[in-house]
C-alpha cells in the first residue's frame, strides 16, 4: 500500500485537537530511538550494508515512512520535539544542545501519566541538558532496561516506555566494526565526502553500532512476545537526526534531518504499508495522545500521523527544519541559526548569520570536538583536516566547512546530497520566492522569533557539556 500526495503546511492549533480515538482497549507505547542514525541505513531502505532485521520486521508488519525528518538535526532540540510535539523554537533555551527544557512544557509522557499510564525510559532520554525543575528526566523515570520496566508492570495498565540508545553516537570501537562482518566495499559513501579506506572503516564501524541498536530492539519486541503484549502495543523505532559525520548531523540538508521511521500498531497500521507522506518527528507526542485518546495541546505544532496510517491525512506541503547553537564552536558560544523549509522536491534554506562559520570557528577550539566543532570528532573529520588542501579532499572540506550564503535553495530531484546551489539562477526565483514566503508565514505563525527579530542572539544559553 503506498501513501502519497502530501501538500499543506504544518499548521499551529491543528484541529486534531478535538480528535479522539475509543480503542477497544488500552493501547500500550514503545517508544525506540536511536542517537545520530541516519536515513537510508536501513535494509528496508534498501541499504547495501546496514543489517537491520529488527526494523525491517516493524516495517513489514507495520508502516515504513520514507520522508520523515527530525524537527532539528542536533540531539537536545530534537527529543525536546518530540516529547513537546512543537517547534524547537518555540522552547526557549530547548532550542540548543545543552541545555534546560523548562517545566512549564507540557511533554507527551506526562500527559499519558496523568491519564493513568505507567511511564518509563531506559538510558538516554532528553538531552543532553539539565532538567532541575523535572523530578525525572522529562522522557521517563530511569529503569535498567525494558525487561525490568515490564517485570513491575500491572496488568490491564498501560504503558509509554522510552527505550532510548546512544547508539550510534560516536565515538566507535573498531573492534565491534571488525565483528559486524560488514563488507567495506558495500557501503555508500556519499559525494560530500571523499571516498578513502578510512572514511568506509568508519562508515562500517558506524553500521556496526546500527546493528547493535536494530538487536536491541529486537529485544524489546521478543519481550512483547512473551507477555502476549505485542497486539496492544504501537512500536515506533526512529532516530534524533542524520548520521555524525561531516555536512550531515547539525546541518539542515537531508544527511543531517532526514530519519529512519517505521510504526507498527496492529489493527491499525495495514502491514507493508509505505507513506511518502512529509512527516516530522514532532508529530509523534501529538500522535499518542490521538492513540491513548486524549486531546491534542493547541501548543502542538506536530499532527498526529493516524490519519497517514489509515490513509486519511490531510494534505502537506511541506516541513519546516531549523537550528540553533549546536555546541561550544565560536568564540562568545555563538549560535549558527539557520531554517530550512523542506517539500517533494524542493530544499529552501535560509542562514541567518552568512559572515559565521557554519560548521564552528576554523581557529577556536570547542571543548569536546576540536576546530570546527559543530563536526563530531573522528577519523573522517580528522582526515578531512589533515589533508584539506589536498585534491581528492579540499572539495568535501570546503562543503562541510565553508561559509555560506544567506540563501540556498536546491532541486532534490536531481540534487538529493544538495551540493548545486540554485538561490541565484533566476530560471529559479519564483519557486525561491515563494519557498521563501511560505518559510516566513510558517515561522510568524508559530511564533518564531527570527521572524521579526532574525539576527539576535537572544535565547539563553546553558554552559554544561558532557
Amino acid at each position: 500500500m503506498l501513501i502519497t500526495g502530501i501538500t499543506g503546511a504544518l499548521a499551529l492549533g491543528t484541529p486534531a485537537r478535538a480528535a479522539r480515538t475509543e480503542p477497544d482497549r488500552p493501547v500500550n507505547i514503545l517508544f525506540a530511538i536511536a542517537d545520530d542514525w541516519g536515513y537510508p541505513d536501513a535494509g528496508a531502505y534498501g541499504s547495501p550494508a546496514a543489517r537491520t532485521p529488527t526494523f525491517d520486521r516493524l516495517a513489514h508488519e507495520g508502516a515504513l515512512f520514507t520522508r520523515a525528518f527530525c524537527a532539528a538535526p542536533s540531539c537536545t532540540p530534537s527529543r525536546n520535539a518530540i516529547l513537546t510535539g512543537q517547534a524547537p523554537h518555540r522552547l526557549g533555551a530547548g532550542a540548543n544542545l545543552w541545555s534546560e527544557l523548562p517545566a512549564t512544557f507540557e511533554v507527551y509522557p506526562e500527559l499519558l501519566e496523568e491519564a493513568g499510564y505507567r511511564i518509563g525510559r531506559m538510558r538516554k532520554g532528553y538531552g543532553p541538558g539539565v532538567f532541575p525543575q523535572w523530578p525525572h528526566d522529562p522522557a521517563g523515570p530511569g529503569f535498567p532496561s525494558f525487561a525490568e520496566f515490564l517485570q513491575g508492570q500491572p496488568e490491564r495498565m498501560p504503558f509509554c516506555f522510552w527505550l532510548g540508545s546512544s547508539d550510534p553516537h560516536r565515538p566507535y570501537d573498531p573492534e565491534l566494526g571488525e565483528q559486524s562482518g560488514i563488507d567495506p566495499a558495500a557501503v555508500d559513501v556519499p559525494p560530500y565526502l571523499p571516498d578513502t579506506p578510512e572514511v568506509r572503516a568508519d562508515a562500517v564501524n558506524y553500521l556496526a553500532e546500527v546493528q547493535r541498536f536494530d538487536r536491541e530492539v529486537g529485544d524489546a519486541l521478543r519481550l512483547l512476545d512473551e507477555r502476549g503484549l505485542a497486539e496492544d502495543t504501537i512500536v515506533v523505532m526512529t532516530s534524533d537526526h542524520g548520521w555524525p559525520w561531516p555536512r550531515a548531523k547539525t546541518n539542515l540538508y537531508d544527511a543531517g534531518t532526514h530519519v529512519p521511521l517505521a510504526i507498527r500498531w496492529p489493527g491499525r497500521a495495514t502491514p507493508g504499508t509505505v507513506i511518502d507522506r512529509l512527516t516530522v518527528l514532532s508529530d509523534l507526542a501529538p500522535t499518542f495522545l490521538h492513540a491513548a485518546g486524549l486531546p491534542i495541546p493547541t501548543a502542538m505544532t506536530g499532527q498526529s500521523l493516524l490519519p497517514a496510517l489509515s490513509d486519511t491525512a490531510a494534505p502537506r506541503k511541506f516541513v519546516v527544519l531549523e537550528r540553533e547553537r549546536h555546541t561550544h564552536a565560536r568564540e562568545g558560544n555563538l549560535s549558527y541559526p539557520v531554517r530550512a523549509l523542506r517539500t517533494d522536491r524542493w530544499l529552501y534554506v535560509r542562514n541567518f548569520f552568512p559572515e559565521r562559520w557554519p560548521a564552528g570557528d576554523p581557529d577556536f577550539a570547542s571543548p569536546n570536538q576540536g576546530v570546527f566543532g559543530d563536526i563530531d570528532a573522528g577519523p573522517t573529520k580528522t582526515q578531512l583536516l589533515e589533508n584539506r588542501h589536498e585534491p581528492g579532499f579540499a572539495g568535501a572540506f570546503r562543503l562541510a566547512t565553508g561559509k555560506r550564503p544567506k540563501e540556498e535553495l536546491y532541486d532534490l530531484a536531481s540534487d538529493p546530497h544538495s551540493l548545486k546551489n540554485l538561490a541565484d539562477d533566476p530560471e529559479r526565483a519564483g519557486v525561491k520566492a515563494r519557498l521563501r514566503e511560505q518559510l516566513r508565514n510558517w515561522m510568524l505563525r508559530t511564533g518564531d522569533p527570527r521572524a521579526t527579530d532574525p539576527r539576535t542572539d537572544f535565547w539563553d544559553k546553558v554552559e554544561y557539556f558532557g
